[in-house]
């Protein structure tokens, strides 16, 4: 199994290209099953993930075609062609390893009429439950039934008749099953207390290129009037803003200053506001968001919330930032609540957290220092790259698939930049 090793001290600077984001990328390949025409993505990640779903859709009877496979080549374009499904069935041998999957019961349901996925796997970072999804497709006409760790989903009269539903909390999950399932239903729905995600309106700005009529984009209330049939459509992915949020901590935690080239800084804003917070100068420009960190890190007070509060996705990465930070910082996680499973691993190389419920106290450090550590999860394996980076001596990252369904060719991009970083096998 393949480990990342990391030399630290090395001051990151230069230009670094941001890639497409996994977790639009993993919403928009679903919405080809509502149609039978083409559907082209181009900017779409390096991942295990997109390469998991990919091959789930072709389980399901969608043929993908790809092109960008030289090694040379940062993202790629893939047409999805759902021309004719022979199986309404998401399988628990491609659905356990990959959450994003759950993702593949709207879109079915809405084109053939009937759906059966698993229950899905992901990262283990806590109970992350599907009850949201199935409550917001009842609404929308579907009959639902949980039997042998499956999902059993049906439309009568085989089309979904659309409604009206308000989700108790957010969930960016459930409202990009929801919208999926209610572009081709009869009447109009309503999705009240909606998730605003970037990625939500990446999804909306897809869905209405392929015929969709959705109104409130970017708000709390989507308004979906349902059309008969969707046409295929071509389609750049956004920016990963977590990829971004995660590099622009590499430059704070090494005293660097790179240059995020592709950033989008209108998706980020709390993060990079928690970044001029600790201290690091942020500069913005049309296409690319300059991170440069010139003097000693700031402690901070955060809490992980729905868009466009604080995202859980950047808080392994922030705390691992934060123990080099002159002080005492107060993390608090309200999204998952198991997403602390780092914590050990950065106090083997000489953080000082102490983990109370879901507040975690950070007191920066004056060093780290590299040790032999284990990913647990996609954001806590990038949280152990970063503290390497800054670490004295070498810092040993095992479980390394985490990251690589996350985080397209990550060393080769630090390693432009100026970090001693590359990937052995056992």
């Amino acid at each position: 199994m393949d480990r990342i090793l990391i030399r630290g001290g090395n001051r990151l600077s230069g230009r670094l290209k941001i890639s497409g984001a996994k977790n639009a990328a993993l919403t928009l390949m679903p919405c080809a099953i509502l149609t039978d025409e083409p559907v082209t993505l181009r900017n779409l990640p390096r991942l295990a993930d997109v390469d998991g779903f990919g091959h789930l859709l072709n389980q399901i009877g969608a043929s993908t075609r790809v092109e960008g496979t030289r090694p040379e080549d940062f993202g790629r374009v893939m047409t999805i062609r759902a021309g004719q499904l022979f199986s309404t069935e998401a399988p628990y041998d491609i659905v356990r390893k990959m959450r994003a999957s759950i993702l593949v019961l709207g879109p079915i349901l809405a084109r053939m009429g009937e759906a059966r996925v698993s229950l899905p796997g992901g990262c283990a970072i806590g109970n992350r439950p599907i009850d949201l999804h199935l409550k917001a497709l009842e609404a929308l006409g579907a009959e639902i039934e949980l039997t042998a760790g499956y999902v059993k989903a049906s439309a009568p009269g085989g089309r979904l008749s659309g409604g009206r539903y308000t989700f108790p909390v957010v969930s960016v999950g459930a409202t990009e099953n929801a919208l999926m399932a209610a572009v081709t239903a009869k009447g109009t729905s309503v999705l009240g207390n909606a998730a605003r995600e970037p990625e939500i309106v990446d999804l909306c700005r897809l869905l209405i290129a392929m015929g969709a009529r959705i109104d409130g984009v970017g708000t709390e209330t989507l308004t979906i009037e349902g059309v008969d049939r969707l046409h295929g459509a071509t389609y750049s992915v956004m920016p990963d803003r977590i990829e971004a949020g995660s590099y622009a901590c590499a430059a704070a935690i090494t005293g660097g200053d790179l240059e995020l080239v592709g950033a989008c800084a209108d998706d980020m804003r709390a993060t990079l506001s928690a970044l001029v917070e600790a201290g690091v100068t942020v500069e913005e420009s049309r296409d690319s968001i300059r991170v440069k960190a010139d003097g000693p890190l700031q402690p901070l007070t955060l809490s992980t919330a729905p868009y466009p509060g604080f995202a859980t996705d950047m808080q392994a990465q922030f705390m691992a930032m934060l123990c080099k930070a002159q002080g005492t910082s107060t993390l608090t996680e309200t999204i998952f609540e198991n997403r602390y499973m780092h914590v050990p691993e950065l106090a083997r190389m000489g953080a000082d957290i102490q983990v109370h419920g879901r507040t975690a106290m950070v007191k920066g450090v004056e060093k780290l220092t590299g040790a032999p550590v284990m990913a647990t999860d996609l954001r806590a394996s990038m949280s152990l790259i970063l503290a390497g980076l800054a670490a004295e001596g070498e810092t040993s990252v095992a479980r390394v698939y985490h990251l690589d369904r996350g985080y397209e060719r990550l060393e080769e991009k630090l390693s432009a930049v100026g970090a001693d970083i590359e990937r052995v096998g056992d």
